[in-house]
């Protein structure tokens, strides 16, 4: 009975001090409801001076030193995740991201989407043009010319309004600023103290900023509707506001004292939204897109064929080379092949239509590009080196005794190579060719880093206005399978027309 009683009490001990510690535990969190939380920022690391890379890989900016002094003021920390501004508030409507600091302008349009901080930047809209342009001196000038935006801002927004101009949208602003210096472009519409940094570091030369500025705008650190988050954030924002930590930072980056800044925007209210059921929205949402998507479906069929008609030109041709028994002209086919099937596409784009430009200014000579030429141009010799591997294999499939029998009956080899072996080789090529061609239209989306508006750019630009990423990117998704499918079949018809066998038995049913 002892032995009972004196296990009782140990376990009665044991019990008592757990809930000691439990207590003390909740005792220290109620002190800080931040402690020990991490949340998953968003930036964009291409945007000096608000957030950009340092030489040696360090994410630096006046937006990523105001974050981190608002996460030690409140006791949180951070986690950075490089998106594109585009991605930013579909990725906050996911909740895949607690917030996001990227010098983003709170609209009305967007404060119902996402709730944001209160303002923490004063901007606005600046005109960027070339040094020796002289016509372009306000925003009335822009009138009919070609205008460099980025992507889902609020310089996009205005340039829409300019009657007659050519707007080309990019995915970041070093990306207008190339496009103006390669002389693609006329003008660049952008947040004033990015292209002054721009201007002042050296980075870009020969660029000036005219006019005065277009618009006053407001920058806030957008979180999802309704996140617990928002309050923390306002919180150490004002703490920076009041203990003057803002001061310093913005004088670090900007070397003058901030503008004051209003407590919250007028339509920064909490808007409440129903009574529309989600697929009735998502089916309006659809049938207003679609025009814009069906007309980028047609530019993706016309930039897929363009491109595999001159690549499979191109690629032919290297695929002969390329049995060719000149070893430097086998070895330069090669060569060719092991380039363009080793480096990312995407990178022979930038290359093409951003980098030749480059190069030929360097030299001392003009050359520009369209984007369409640029285009085809990369997805054509892309394309050519795979094309030339799927025919060198066609054609070394042939057995060698066809072409020993026709040199036998005089033919020459080009004549061999006509009518015996490369009819036969293209037959056995068909469904090769037909993934290839299935491929390249699947790539024609890369195309959009330069602004071309095919079919997954024309997504973008209608996501980057009313932020239904789901609705749409389900819907260019969908467009995209009905184009392959269609493809698929229409190759499999010719496989089918092309085969011996299948048209004897069509001859003897007849």
């Amino acid at each position: 009975m002892g032995e009972l009683l004196r296990r009782w009490l140990r376990l009665g001990v044991v019990v008592g001090l757990c809930c000691l510690l439990l207590f003390a535990g909740c005792s220290n969190n109620s002190g800080s409801s931040a402690a020990g939380k991490t949340l998953t920022v968003a930036v964009e690391g291409t945007y000096p001076p608000f957030e950009f890379q340092s030489p040696d890989g360090e994410l630096q900016g006046f937006d990523v030193d105001l974050m981190n002094a608002i996460a030690q003021a409140e006791g949180f920390t951070i986690r950075y995740q490089n998106l594109p501004f585009a991605g930013m508030i579909p990725a906050l409507q996911a909740r895949t991201i607690d917030a996001a600091v990227a010098a983003m302008t709170i609209t009305a349009e967007r404060a119902k989407t996402v709730s944001f901080s209160r303002p923490y930047f004063k901007s606005g809209l600046a005109i960027a043009t070339s040094a020796n342009n002289q016509d372009i001196t306000s925003f009335e000038t822009l009138q009919n010319r070609r205008i460099a935006v980025q992507i889902g801002t609020t310089g996009a927004l205005e340039a829409a309004k300019i009657p007659g101009a050519q707007v080309r949208s990019f995915d970041d602003a070093p990306t207008t600023l190339r496009e103006l210096l390669n002389g693609n472009v006329d003008a660049v519409l952008h947040d004033q103290p990015v292209i002054l940094y721009a201007i002042q570091t050296g980075n870009v030369q020969g660029v000036r900023v005219v006019g005065d500025l277009l618009t006053e705008e407001y920058f806030g650190i957008p979180t999802p509707k309704g996140s617990p988050n928002l309050a923390l954030i306002n919180q150490g924002l004002t703490t920076l506001l009041e203990n003057g930590t803002y001061n310093q930072i913005y004088q670090k980056w900007f070397g003058v004292e901030p503008p004051p800044l209003p407590a919250r925007l007028p339509f920064q209210e909490e808007t409440v939204t129903g009574g529309v059921p989600f697929i009735l929205t998502a089916v309006n949402v659809i049938v207003r897109a679609l025009p814009s998507l069906l007309r980028g479906a047609l530019i993706t069929l016309q930039l897929t064929a363009f491109s595999v008609v001159l690549g499979m030109i191109v690629g032919s041709l290297i695929g002969i080379i390329r049995l060719s028994r000149i070893l430097p002209i086998r070895w330069a086919a090669r060569a060719y092949i092991d380039f363009f099937r080793g480096t990312p596409l995407l990178v022979q784009i930038f290359m093409i239509y951003f980098g030749l430009p480059a190069i030929a200014q360097e030299l001392g000579f003009t050359f520009n590009l369209n984007r369409l030429a640029a285009a085809v141009l990369a997805l054509s010799l892309n394309s050519a080196a795979y094309i030339a591997e799927i025919v060198r294999g066609g054609i070394q499939s042939i057995e060698s005794g066809q072409s020993e029998a026709s040199q036998s009956l005089g033919m020459s080899s080009v004549q061999t190579m006509r009518y015996i072996i490369f009819p036969q080789a293209f037959r056995r090529m068909l469904p090769a060719l037909g993934n290839e061609f299935i491929s390249l239209l699947k790539d024609t989306s890369l195309v959009a880093v330069i602004g071309f508006e095919e079919l997954f750019r024309e997504g973008q630009l209608i996501v980057a206005e009313n932020y239904r990423s789901f609705e749409i990117y389900a819907t260019v998704a969908v467009i995209y399978l009905c184009l392959t499918l269609l493809s698929s079949q229409v190759f499999s018809y010719f496989e089918r027309w092309m085969n011996p066998a299948m048209r004897s038995r069509r001859k003897v049913r007849a």
